[in-house]
């Protein structure tokens, strides 16, 4: 795994080698065919491909915690639609006092598999591309450097606050204030990291700026790069496969509408 501030996994497979472009188009085709399609087992479906490819990239481990935080969703989703949707009508099952309707769960379920598919196409995106070359790729392709710069935060934001989080805590730890325990615990060791992990960002942020204008961000000169991000012929092959296969989704919606 590289030591660089990102959720990148360097395993040097197929998926780390494809082009940045590519993980955008199947993230696209993976959130547009379920929904033009409109039917539970396509969203099944694309969440079955994500996985096989979380697998045989051999990152699946590094996304258990963004299924975890999908499941803690998608059950707080089933518990108010199942029992206050508008639409509810015919009970399906009964839990004490509780009644659990039909279309709540049902439209509870296509929401839990969207809120899922999304999760994991992303994941396959984010564990599997460097920031710095999704940015490479779009400053050659003509994209203005802001907006690859804007790019490259989100990416890092996330993983600079965990590091700073976990710093913290460590500290604190070492100064024998209890982290570990229940969740009231664990609750009174978190308040007093928020205020120093948001000024630790905002640090961050100005030390970045800083160093980029020093570097010659705001330049004119045309930038040289020392890779050339091109498309290969494994790119070429599997984003026309998904733009086939968002075509025909959209063909199939268009009969659906007119039949």
């Amino acid at each position: 795994m590289n030591n660089s501030i990102s959720l990148y996994v360097d395993k040097d497979t197929y998926l780390t080698r494809l082009h940045p472009f590519t993980k955008l188009v199947f993230i696209l085709a993976a959130i547009s065919i379920p929904l033009l399609w409109g039917t539970l087992w396509m969203y099944i479906v694309m969440i079955a491909l994500s996985l096989c490819l979380l697998i045989s990239g051999r990152i699946i481990r590094k996304a258990y915690p963004l299924i975890a935080f999908s499941f803690t969703i998608i059950i707080m989703i089933f518990l108010i639609q199942g029992l206050f949707n508008q639409e509810n009508k015919n009970v399906l099952f009964s839990v004490g006092p509780l009644r659990f309707y039909k279309e709540g769960i049902l439209y509870a379920l296509k929401i839990g598999l969207n809120i899922l598919n999304m999760l994991l196409c992303f994941a396959v995106f984010v564990l599997t591309t460097k920031p710095a070359t999704l940015v490479e790729s779009l400053e050659q392709r003509g994209v203005s450097p802001r907006f690859g710069y804007i790019v490259s935060s989100v990416f890092q934001i996330i993983p600079q606050m965990i590091g700073t989080m976990h710093t913290i805590q460590d500290a604190q730890a070492s100064r024998g204030m209890e982290t570990k325990g229940n969740l009231l615990v664990r609750a009174k060791a978190f308040i007093p990291l928020i205020s120093p992990i948001v000024s630790s960002s905002l640090i961050n942020t100005r030390e970045r700026a800083i160093a980029l204008e020093v570097r010659g961000f705001d330049s004119k000169v045309k930038k040289t790069y020392m890779e050339d991000h091109n498309l290969k012929k494994n790119d070429r092959t599997f984003m026309s496969l998904m733009t086939i296969l968002i075509a025909i989704s959209m063909i199939w919606r268009i009969f659906q509408w007119l039949s």
